[in-house]
């Protein structure tokens, strides 16, 4: 492949990348709410010429056919914001109160726009289907809406991307592995026994069997986890009480569970259930314990990270290495159709601003290497004779 060449298609789509990105930021909108952006990229892909599908009330998959058949790739952009007041004074600042582009989601929507034109213009086999999905930020998951439909049955592989301010513009990771978290919910409810806050022998005290639970769920990941898999559970919420001089009949707390093995749950709940458990006996109380699975982990398959990498280099673009993130994305539901692959592109920006932040902003430069590298990665794995030769 010219990899030359398709740096200079991504130069001459840059400037609609900026504009389509600004016009993205300063009209947000919430999860399952993009009506508009909807609207904005199917009117973008007509004037394209290039056909879509609508499987959900939001969201577009358009699909991209090559000269001859071939593979299917899927490549992923999420659509959708955040319910933050954008505080940056910038002539593109969000125009929508209340709701902002915090994420960089803007920039993976524009930057795929931008690759439907490089790709509506070039010979390629196969076929490219460009998701631009609804709701990331909203469980339960937008991806699941785009699949729904079986609109992306029959890909042979789906790649996504994810913009990240705190690494240098021209950076990609495409390890192999996992690199976001799996999540579940974490719901227990400890059953006392009311009394009078100077006679605690009549009584059963929730409040404090429901601290020393807490206490002791910490000691899951020291004590009970490998430490080359591991996982963290944060309690983030307790309840208790209603006043001063009264024990409590019952507290409640909730937390989120984080891990990187999606076979690791039935061990966690299992944990979980027996502390909770006993320490409450301990204390002559009860614990109801309930897990609600969330997102799986995101795993990027091997062989098409060997090709990621390819692809990386060929665009002159530099590989870092980037630990897992125990942050959560719904890409990883993807894995259920196909082989995936989950870039993280260099966005350099301000790093004391970070994502989900109020003044988050970008290197729009990094718009630049996300099409070079959605065209090389693209262009690269249909050229390929089948999957199994990756």
């Amino acid at each position: 492949m010219d990899y030359s060449n398709v740096n200079q298609l991504a130069e001459a789509v840059f400037p609609y990348a900026v504009e389509t990105r600004r016009h993205f930021h300063a009209h947000p909108e919430l999860s399952n709410q993009e009506f508009e952006t909807t609207r904005y990229i199917l009117q973008e892909l007509e004037n394209m010429g290039i056909p879509c599908v609508t499987p959900a009330p939001t969201g577009v998959i358009a699909v991209l056919s090559g000269r001859k058949p071939g593979k299917t790739l899927g490549i992923r952009a999420d659509i959708d914001a955040l319910p933050i007041q954008e505080l940056n004074e910038v002539p593109y600042c969000s125009q929508n109160p209340g709701v902002m582009h915090a994420c960089g989601h803007d920039a993976h929507t524009a930057a795929l726009l931008a690759t439907a034109r490089v790709l509506r213009d070039l010979e390629f086999p196969g076929t490219v289907k460009l998701i631009f999905q609804p709701a990331e930020e909203y469980f339960p998951s937008g991806a699941l809406a785009m699949m729904s439909g079986g609109d992306l049955d029959g890909c042979d592989a789906i790649i996504g991307a994810h913009v990240f301010s705190h690494l240098p513009v021209g950076s990609f990771c495409v390890e192999p592995g996992g690199k976001m978290a799996a999540s579940a919910s974490v719901n227990i409810r400890v059953k006392g026994k009311g009394g009078h806050g100077g006679m605690p022998h009549q009584a059963v005290d929730a409040t404090v069997a429901a601290a020393a639970i807490l206490l002791n769920l910490q000691t899951l990941s020291s004590r009970e986890l490998d430490v080359h898999n591991p996982a963290v559970i944060t309690i983030g919420t307790l309840q208790a009480g209603t006043a001063k001089n009264i024990i409590a009949e019952d507290a409640f707390m909730t937390g989120t569970l984080r891990y990187f093995d999606n076979g690791l749950l039935p061990q966690l709940e299992a944990s979980i259930r027996r502390l909770a458990g006993h320490t409450a006996a301990a204390f002559r109380a009860e614990a109801e314990v309930e897990i609600v699975p969330g997102l799986p982990a995101v795993v990027n398959d091997p062989s098409l990270s060997q090709l990621a990498v390819k692809a990386v280099q060929g665009i002159g673009g530099s590989l870092l290495s980037v630990k897992p993130s125990a942050g959560v994305d719904d890409f990883a539901y993807y894995a259920q159709k196909a082989p995936c692959l989950y870039a993280q592109i260099g966005a350099g920006h301000d790093a004391s601003f970070p994502h989900h932040n109020p003044r988050f902003d970008l290197d729009e430069r990094c718009l630049k290497q996300a099409v070079a590298w959605f065209t090389a990665f693209a262009l690269d794995f249909l050229e390929t004779d089948a999957p199994s030769a990756l």
